[in-house]
């Protein structure tokens, strides 16, 4: 791991920007997943709730990569390289969007059951 240099790479600060909006992501896809599977379990909607258990470690992990891969932001920026993670922000979009639908669909026929 590299150490942390002692000056910000710019006065615009973006890799601090980017790092934090990650962290953002990842701790609303956590906190969503956790009322997405306590909403479910409450119903009794098991395979829902395992899902949305299943966003709340993908949120978890997403956290503590965006955490680790802060440090190794410093390198690329510094050689004037890209660091944009494409790949990434389209996984992390499909589970939330994915997640978000389900949720929706279960609200929509917990309140059509009721």
């Amino acid at each position: 791991m590299n150490d942390r240099p002692a000056s910000s790479f710019d006065a615009g600060l973006q890799h601090e920007r980017t790092a934090l909006a990650w962290e953002r992501t990842a701790i609303a896809m956590t906190v969503a997943g956790l009322v997405l599977s306590r909403f479910a379990a409450i119903h009794e909607y098991w395979l829902v709730a395992g899902v949305g258990l299943l966003q709340t470690a993908f949120g978890a992990g997403l956290l503590v990569w965006a955490g680790t891969h802060y440090d190794d932001l410093h390198g690329p920026l510094r050689a004037n390289a890209d660091v944009v993670h494409p790949h990434a922000a389209r996984v992390v979009g499909l589970v939330t969007v994915a997640a978000i639908g389900l949720a929706l669909a279960t609200a929509v026929a917990v309140a059509f059951t009721r």
